[in-house]
């Protein structure tokens, strides 16, 4: 928690992040957002999956007084209670909560439970997180998220993916990187791995 308080006064928020024990990211994925976020000034940020993450990265949004962020959640509950935490640290300016339920997507033939993207705005994404869908739900959960997005993804868009310390986060980041090009890929050792892919169109 200490950890997390000092994040809370370095982007100066109002209130205390919402962390949840098994559910929320880790102090040092968190700063790695924050840290890209304050330093590029990206305009448009998508994420997959709401809570701690999007309050930091809307509180550097406002920061740097320009950007906002979009961000998708399959849990109506969740969303709600992710908006609440938004409307708290007075930050509906740089954030906007998507309810977005999963549904059955294609991709490389296999079927798999994504986001319904109908409500994400048709905008080049500066700086994508993947930290969802939750694993459990089937093998290579977050591996949608790239073919799907890509075409949205600006030229020199940064992509970052929590728990790729994981064997399937590291599996998906290598299918990934084989079917397309134009990515470097970066991994770096925090507590649960991230992997930081640049797009080079």
């Amino acid at each position: 928690m200490q950890s997390y308080t000092q994040l809370q006064k370095e982007i100066a928020l109002e209130r205390e992040l919402p962390i949840t024990a098994d559910w929320s990211a880790a102090p040092d994925f968190l700063n790695l957002i924050k840290n890209h976020c304050l330093k590029n000034k990206p305009q448009t940020i998508v994420e997959c999956s709401s809570g701690a993450t999007t309050v930091v990265l809307a509180q550097c949004c406002k920061l740097n007084k320009q950007g906002k962020v979009y961000s998708l959640e399959n849990g109506e509950e969740y969303a709600r209670k992710t908006q609440d935490h938004i409307k708290d640290q007075f930050l509906e300016s740089y954030a906007e909560i998507i309810y977005a339920p999963l549904e059955t997507v294609n991709v490389n033939n296999k079927d798999y439970q994504w986001y319904d993207t109908r409500n994400l705005p048709k905008l080049k994404i500066d700086m994508l997180v993947i930290d969802g869908p939750p694993g459990f739900i089937q093998k290579h959960s977050r591996l949608p998220a790239l073919p799907i997005l890509f075409e949205q993804l600006a030229k020199d868009a940064v992509v970052f993916i929590d728990d790729a310390a994981r064997e399937d986060e590291k599996e998906i980041v290598e299918m990934w990187l084989g079917i397309n090009q134009g990515i470097s890929h970066e991994y770096v050792e925090t507590e649960r791995g991230c992997s930081i892919l640049k797009i080079n169109k």
